[in-house]
C-alpha cells in the first residue's frame, strides 16, 4: 500500500543551493543545476544559489546567484575553491530564510551549510555529482582514497538525503560505507535537441569529411581525469594500424594544447553547446569515452539520443547507460588496447554500427509528448524527466511502463495535487506518480 506524504506547495519553497560549480565553468555539474534550478522556478520555487563566480561567467545562470569567496583550484585554473560563507552571503542566507538546503559539493561551502542548516533547523538533502574517490589516482593521491571516503561518509550522514544519478554509482557508495538515505536521482536529455535527425551532410563536407568516412568522436571537458590518455591512445593506434577513419574531438580546457600537439589529425572543435554540439553528435559514427570519473555522463546520453554506438569505460556512470554489446561497448578502464580493438571493430563493421544505433535512437512510443514530458524536458531510452515534489524535493526516475489500476487509485490524489492538474491516462500517472520517488516529511 502506497502512502501519501506530506506534500508542500512549490511556491512555498525557499531553496538554498551550495555548489562549487554553477555559472563560471560549463560541465555537467553546472548544467544540470541550471536546469533544475530554472524548472524549480518555472513552477514557483524561489531558488537562491551560493556559489563562486568570476567576472566573465561561462553561462547565463538561472536563479538568484549570491557570490562566496573563492580562489583558483591548484593546477586547475579553471575551477574554484569555495572558501565558505563571507558575512554578505550569510546575511542574504538569513534573510532569505530558506525552508530547504541543498548541497551539491561537499567542500567547505557545504560544510559551512551544513553548520547554518543546523543553526536554522532546517532540513538538508545533497545531491552526488562528483565521483572524487576515483579522480586521486591522476592526480598521484591515491594514498588519500580512505581518508576521502572516510570525510564523505561523515559528511552525507548530516544530509536527510542524498540524490545519486545512477545505480551504479550508488552501488560503489554503499561499498564505501554509506548507510545513508541515498536515492536515484537520474538525468535526462532532450530528444528534441539531441537526435540522428540533426545528421549534416554538409557539417561533414565543412570538415573535409566525406559520406563514407567513418567519425570517431569524443566530447568531454580537455583535462586529465577524462581519460585523455586513452583516447590518446586510440586514435593514435588506428592512424598507426592504418585503420581508416577521421577523428573529432570537441571540448575545451587546459590539455587541449598536449593533445593537439600528439593528435596533429585530429579536428578539435572546441566548446559546443546547443544546436552545434547535437549536430556534431548526429555527423558522427561512433562515440569513445573512456572516462572512469563519471557519476552519469550526459555526454554519453547525448550521444546514444544521438544514435551513436559508444565505446564506454566499465564504471560507475557510464556502464548505467550503455548496455554492452547491444548499444555500444563496456570497456575495461584504462585498457586502452580494449578500446582501441572495440573502436576498430564499430569502424569496420557498417552493419554492427547501424544495429547499435537503432537500439536506442528512437524513443519507445509514450515517451514523449504527455504532460509530464511538457513539464520538464523529454529524454530517451524509456526514461522521462518526471518530478514528483514531495514536502521538499524534485525526484526525477525512470519508469518503462504504465501504472496498473491500484497504482492509479492511489497516486491520483498525490498527483493532482503535486503538479496542479488532473493526471489523464495511465501512462501519465505512472510518469507522474513515481512510485517510491516520493519524499516525505
Amino acid at each position: 500500500m502506497i502512502t501519501q506524504h506530506n506534500y508542500m506547495k512549490i511556491p512555498d519553497l525557499r531553496i538554498a543551493l551550495f555548489t562549487g560549480a554553477y555559472n563560471h565553468i560549463a560541465d555537467g555539474v553546472s548544467l544540470t543545476l541550471n536546469r533544475l534550478v530554472a524548472y524549480l522556478e518555472g513552477r514557483g520555487a524561489r531558488v537562491q544559489i551560493y556559489a563562486p563566480t568570476v567576472p566573465a561567467p561561462a553561462l547565463s545562470h538561472a536563479g538568484t546567484l549570491i557570490p562566496v569567496r573563492s580562489v583558483t583550484a591548484p593546477g586547475r585554473p579553471d575551477y574554484r575553491v569555495s572558501l565558505g560563507l563571507s558575512g554578505s552571503a550569510r546575511r542574504s542566507l538569513t534573510d532569505f530564510r530558506p525552508n530547504l538546503f541543498h548541497i551539491a559539493t561537499p567542500d567547505i561551502l557545504g560544510a559551512a551549510a551544513l553548520r547554518a542548516a543546523r543553526r536554522a533547523g532546517a532540513p538538508v538533502v545533497a545531491s552526488y555529482h562528483t565521483h572524487f574517490a576515483s579522480y586521486l589516482h591522476y592526480y598521484a593521491l591515491g594514498r588519500l582514497e580512505g581518508l576521502t571516503w572516510r570525510y564523505l561518509r561523515w559528511f552525507y550522514a548530516h544530509c536527510r538525503h542524498v540524490y545519486v544519478p545512477t545505480q551504479s554509482m550508488l552501488d560503489v557508495m554503499r561499498a564505501n560505507g554509506m548507510t545513508g538515505d541515498l536515492r536515484l536521482w537520474p538525468r535526462g536529455v532532450e530528444s528534441g535537441l539531441f537526435s540522428p535527425a540533426r545528421r549534416s551532410a554538409e557539417w561533414r563536407r565543412e570538415r573535409g569529411i566525406s559520406d563514407s568516412d567513418v567519425v570517431v568522436t569524443f566530447v568531454s571537458r580537455l583535462v586529465t581525469e577524462k581519460g585523455l590518455d586513452v583516447v590518446r591512445d586510440v586514435l593514435s593506434g588506428l592512424k598507426r594500424n592504418g585503420t581508416p577513419h577521421r577523428a573529432v574531438i570537441v571540448g575545451d580546457g587546459p590539455e587541449r594544447a598536449k593533445l593537439e600537439a600528439a593528435l596533429p589529425d585530429t579536428i578539435f572543435e572546441g566548446h559546443l553547446s546547443g544546436e552545434r554540439l547535437a549536430t556534431a553528435y548526429a555527423s558522427s559514427d561512433v562515440f569513445l569515452f573512456p572516462s572512469e570519473t563519471e557519476t552519469f555522463g550526459n555526454v554519453t546520453l547525448e550521444a546514444l539520443a544521438s544514435g551513436l554506438p559508444a565505446v564506454v569505460a566499465d564504471a560507475a556512470g557510464s556502464k548505467a547507460l550503455v548496455a554492452d554489446a547491444v548499444t555500444g561497448f563496456v570497456t575495461p578502464p584504462r585498457d586502452s588496447a580494449a578500446f582501441l580493438e572495440r573502436v576498430e571493430r564499430l569502424i569496420a563493421d557498417s552493419a554492427l554500427r547501424a544495429r547499435m544505433s537503432g537500439r536506442h535512437a528512437n524513443p519507445p512510443s509514450g515517451t514523449t509528448g504527455d504532460a509530464c514530458s511538457r513539464s520538464s524536458p523529454p529524454i530517451t531510452r524509456s526514461f522521462h524527466k518526471c518530478a514528483c515534489f514531495s514536502s521538499r524535493i524534485v525526484s526525477p526516475v525512470r519508469t518503462s511502463r504504465s501504472a496498473t489500476s491500484e497504482e492509479c487509485r492511489e497516486w491520483q490524489p498525490i498527483c493532482t495535487r503535486a503538479f496542479g492538474h488532473t493526471v489523464e491516462s495511465r501512462h501519465e500517472l505512472w510518469c507522474c506518480g513515481l512510485r517510491g520517488a516520493s519524499v516525505g516529511t
